[in-house]
C-alpha cells in the first residue's frame, strides 16, 4: 500500500481534492479539439504511451498528460490570446517545468485542421 501512495503522490504531485473535482467536470465538457485528440491518444495508440485526459497535478488540471514521459499537452482556444491569460499560461508552464514536466501547446484550430502535424510533434516528445 505504501508503494501505491508514493506512486499516486508522484502522479498527481499533491493535487488537492478540489482540483480532482475540477478535472472530473472538465472531462464531461470536452471541446471538439480535445475529443479529436483524445481519440488518437487513448489506449496507448501513440508509441505505446499511456495518456490521461484532464489530469489533476499539483494545483492544475492538464488537458493531456503522459506520466511515463512527464509530458503535458495543453490545447488553447481564443481566450488564451488575452495578455493576462498568456501571462498566466507562462507562469503555469514555468511551474510545471519546475516539477520536471515538459509542456507543449497547440491551438484548438491546429488540432482540428492539422491533426497529422500535431501528432508528429507530440510523437517527437515521447
Amino acid at each position: 500500500m505504501q508503494e501505491n501512495n508514493s506512486y499516486r503522490e508522484n502522479l498527481h504531485q499533491g493535487a488537492p481534492f478540489q482540483i480532482y473535482q475540477n478535472a472530473r467536470v472538465l472531462r464531461r465538457s470536452a471541446t471538439e479539439a480535445e475529443k479529436k485528440l483524445w481519440q488518437l491518444l487513448r489506449n496507448r495508440q501513440l508509441k505505446g504511451r499511456k495518456f490521461r485526459r484532464q489530469h489533476a497535478i499539483d494545483k492544475y488540471v492538464l488537458d493531456f498528460y503522459c506520466h511515463e514521459c512527464s509530458l503535458a499537452i495543453e490545447l488553447d482556444g481564443g481566450i488564451h490570446d488575452d495578455k493576462m491569460n498568456r501571462l498566466y499560461d507562462q507562469a503555469r508552464t514555468d511551474s510545471l517545468e519546475d516539477l520536471g514536466i515538459t509542456v507543449i501547446r497547440f491551438r484548438n484550430d491546429e488540432v482540428i485542421e492539422e491533426i497529422e502535424s500535431v501528432m508528429t510533434m507530440i510523437a517527437k516528445h515521447l
